[in-house]
């Protein structure tokens, strides 16, 4: 699901597959459903994790209801689902964010099945890098949010986004996540990212804001 190679502030993930959809050019023949190969729209089809290749797959709703059904965790495919939380009241603060090594405003993080662990990736030129943090700063992370509770393994992320002004937090689709990490890689720009870069990612936050339901219950 990422990039090549690596940069000074952290490794680049191997294996590039997931992200591929992503980043290089649309074939001309229409996208088929990996698990069945009937045709699949273009837009509003569904995605499966490849929990055995680390990649995303195209699937057709019925294939996608399929890999949601209780028990299906323990299968290699599973359907990414389409839920967006928002945790305005995360503890995440700039002294966390600093232990994580982060050089950009953005990061997702996901638990990582095969690993057994919290995974934390950002967007670069060089695609999805993984930040290498101590356990103790993926605890704190887990801890900052009672959005971590709610994490489905390999299928949903973490989705943090720090600017001069706040910190916001969502719980998202995997998905989305590469999705945003093949835009800022064809977009990028210069040191910071570009005008163009720096306007798709307003546009993207817009949209997560937008979909993104606060859920019932206060913090402890």
């Amino acid at each position: 699901m990422s990039a090549p190679q690596a940069r000074p502030e952290g490794r680049a993930v191997q294996g590039r597959r997931g992200l591929r959809r992503f980043t290089m050019p649309r074939p001309p023949q229409q996208e088929r459903c990996e698990l069945c190969g009937v045709p699949v729209p273009e837009d509003g089809h569904r995605h499966l994790v490849d929990t055995e290749k680390r990649a995303l797959a195209c699937a057709c709703s019925p294939c996608a209801q399929l890999m949601a059904r209780p028990g299906a965790s323990r299968a290699r495919f599973r359907a990414v689902p389409d839920r967006y939380l928002a945790d305005p009241d995360h503890r995440l603060d700039d002294g966390a964010w600093e232990l994580l090594q982060i050089p950009v405003g953005v990061a997702f993080f996901f638990h990582n099945a095969a690993l057994g662990r919290l995974v934390a990736l950002y967007p670069s030129p060089a695609g999805a890098t993984e930040s290498e943090v101590e356990p103790s700063v993926r605890q704190s992370v887990l801890r900052a949010t009672l959005l971590a509770d709610e994490l489905e393994p390999d299928v949903e992320a973490l989705l943090v986004r720090r600017t001069n002004e706040r910190t916001e937090c969502y719980l998202v689709p995997i998905d989305i996540c590469y999705s945003l990490v093949g835009r800022m890689r064809l977009l990028w720009q210069g040191f910071d990212g570009g005008a163009e870069a720096r306007a798709d990612l307003e546009a993207f936050f817009d949209d997560v804001r937008r979909r993104a339901r606060t859920p019932q219950g206060s913090r402890p």
